[in-house]
C-alpha cells in the first residue's frame, strides 16, 4: 500500500450522546490505523470553534493526502469552514447510521454533513462524502480512493517538468500552457536547452558508465550487439545525461523534442533513452508533449509502476482492437512476457536505439491530460491489451475496448482530441474520476 497520511478530525456536540459518538470513533480510528495509514491531527474529537481552530493550525502544514471530517454527531457548519479554510486538503466528510429505536435521535449525525456540504458548496471549496459505518467495506475503498487521488494531487503541485526543445511545427497536439499548468495543477514546466543542456554533456559521457548502462541492458533485451555501436552508445548517452538532468534539476518526468536532431546532429536515437527512464518510473514522452508527460505521471503515481505515451495508429477489424504504436519508447516492464523484448532501428531514420516488443496482455487504464477545448479536460477509459502478431518493429499493442474499437476512435476522432494517449497496468478509474473532480476538471469518457 502507497505511504498516505490523512488528516484525521472527529466532531462531536456535547448535546448528542457522547459515549455512543466516542466509540464510533475510536472504531474508526482503530479501523484506518489497521489498514496502514497514518493518522494526523488532534487524538481527541472537537467539540467547539476553538477546538477546530486549533486542529486546523496544528493541520495547516501537514503533508496530508485527504482530511477526513468524521462528523460523530451533528454540529453546525462553522467547525468544518475553520478547518478546509486553513487546510489544503482533499476532504472526506464522514457521515455515520444510528438504529431507528422509536426514542431519542442520539446523533443526527447525516444532518451535519448535508448542513456541511451546503457551506462547503456555497463558500467554494470541493469535496466528497459517504454514509456509512467505520467498517463499511464500500466506503473504506471510497475513501482509499479519495486518499489516492489526494496523494496524486499533493505530489503533482510543486512538480517539474522538463521541457527538452519544442513541439514539432504542425504538432498542437504537443503545445504547452504553463500559466493553466500551474494554476490548476500546480506544475512548473522547466525550459531544457537541447543542445547545450543535452547534446554536450552526452557526448562528454565517460565511456565507462556507457559500458556499465549496456552492460545493464544486454541482459534484458536481445539483439544489441548487432546494433551499430556508435549510434547505439549515442541512445545510451542520451539516457545517461537524461537521467542526470532529472536527478540535479528535480525533474519529475520529461517532454523531449526527439527528431528530427537526435538524428541528425547527435545520430542517433532518442526513443531507447526514454523508454529506460519510463521504466525506471521517470516519464518521458516525445514530440516535447508536457501533457503527455504529465499524464504518464499521474498513471505512474496511481499504479506504482511505469506508464507509456503512444499513437494509435490502426485498427484491427479481427480482435476488435485498436493498434497503438510508439517508435519503441514502451518501458521494458511492459513486454509480453512470453517472447524476450528486442532491439531496433528507427523505421524512418534507420538509427538505433529503439525497443522492440509486444506489450503484455491485461487491463490497462487509458488517460489523457486534453487541452482539445481550449480547456482542461481529463480523458478516462479502461481497456485490455490482448496479444495478436506483432503489427509494426517497435513497441505496440493491441487495446480492446468495452464499447469497441470503432466506437471508440469516432470518440477520439469526434472530440478531436490529441494524439498521444498514456495507458498503465490496472483499473484506475475510479482513482482518476477523484482525482478529476478535486482538480475541478471535466471528464472525458472513452
Amino acid at each position: 500500500m502507497l505511504n498516505i497520511a490523512i488528516g484525521f478530525v472527529a466532531i462531536i456536540r456535547t448535546t448528542f450522546d457522547v459515549p455512543l459518538a466516542q466509540q464510533s470513533v475510536e472504531q474508526m480510528r482503530s479501523t484506518l490505523a489497521g489498514m496502514g495509514y497514518t493518522l494526523l491531527g488532534p487524538s481527541a474529537a472537537v467539540t467547539t470553534l476553538d477546538e477546530a481552530q486549533a486542529a486546523a493550525a496544528q493541520l495547516k502544514d501537514a503533508p496530508l493526502d485527504l482530511l477526513l471530517i468524521y462528523q460523530a454527531t451533528f454540529a453546525d457548519s462553522s467547525m468544518v469552514l475553520a478547518l478546509v479554510q486553513q487546510v489544503d486538503a482533499p476532504m472526506l466528510l464522514w457521515a455515520v447510521p444510528e438504529a431507528a429505536t422509536g426514542g431519542r435521535l442520539r446523533l443526527n449525525s447525516l444532518c451535519g454533513i448535508n448542513l456541511a456540504g451546503h457551506a462547503l458548496t456555497r463558500a467554494g471549496f470541493r469535496y466528497a462524502y459517504t454514509y456509512a459505518n467505520p467498517t463499511d467495506e464500500a466506503a473504506l475503498e471510497k475513501l482509499r480512493v479519495q486518499a489516492a487521488a489526494g496523494r496524486v494531487r499533493r505530489k503533482l503541485r510543486g512538480s517539474r517538468i522538463g521541457r527538452i526543445g519544442e513541439n514539432p511545427s504542425g504538432f498542437e497536439t504537443c503545445l504547452v500552457n504553463r500559466p493553466a499548468l500551474r494554476d490548476r495543477l500546480g506544475i512548473d514546466v522547466v525550459d531544457v536547452d537541447l543542445r547545450q543542456q543535452v547534446f554536450e554533456p552526452s557526448r562528454a559521457v565517460p565511456e565507462t558508465a556507457v559500458d556499465a548502462a549496456a552492460a545493464r541492458l544486454d541482459g534484458r533485451v536481445a539483439g544489441l550487439t548487432a546494433l551499430d555501436t556508435t549510434a547505439t552508445r549515442g541512445t545510451l548517452r542520451t539516457y545517461l545525461t537524461l537521467n542526470h538532468l532529472a536527478q540535479t534539476e528535480t525533474l519529475q518526468g520529461m517532454a523531449v523534442r526527439c527528431w528530427p536532431e537526435f538524428f541528425t546532429e547527435l545520430g542517433c536515437a532518442a526513443c531507447g533513452a526514454m523508454s529506460m527512464l519510463s521504466d525506471e518510473q521517470i516519464p518521458a514522452s516525445c514530440e516535447a508533449d508536457v501533457n503527455g508527460t504529465i499524464t504518464q505521471y499521474m498513471l505512474q503515481l496511481i499504479s506504482g509502476e511505469p506508464a507509456f505515451g503512444s499513437d494509435i495508429v490502426s485498427v484491427d477489424r479481427d480482435l476488435d482492437a485498436l493498434i497503438i504504436w510508439h517508435c519503441g519508447l514502451a518501458p521494458l516492464s511492459m513486454a509480453d512476457t512470453q517472447v524476450q523484448p528486442g532491439v531496433t532501428i528507427h523505421s524512418n531514420r534507420k538509427l538505433p536505439l529503439l525497443m522492440d516488443f509486444s506489450l503484455k496482455p491485461g487491463v490497462v487504464t487509458i488517460a489523457r491530460l486534453s487541452e482539445a477545448t481550449g480547456t482542461f479536460r481529463l480523458v478516462i477509459g479502461r481497456a485490455e491489451i490482448v496479444r495478436g502478431e506483432k503489427p509494426f518493429s517497435g513497441t505496440c499493442g493491441f487495446l480492446r475496448f468495452e464499447r469497441g474499437a470503432e466506437a471508440t476512435l469516432d470518440c477520439i476522432l469526434s472530440e478531436g482530441l490529441e494524439h498521444h494517449i498514456s495507458l498503465t497496468y490496472g483499473d484506475h478509474r475510479a482513482t482518476l474520476q477523484a482525482l478529476a473532480h478535486m482538480l475541478d476538471i471535466p471528464v472525458l469518457q472513452l
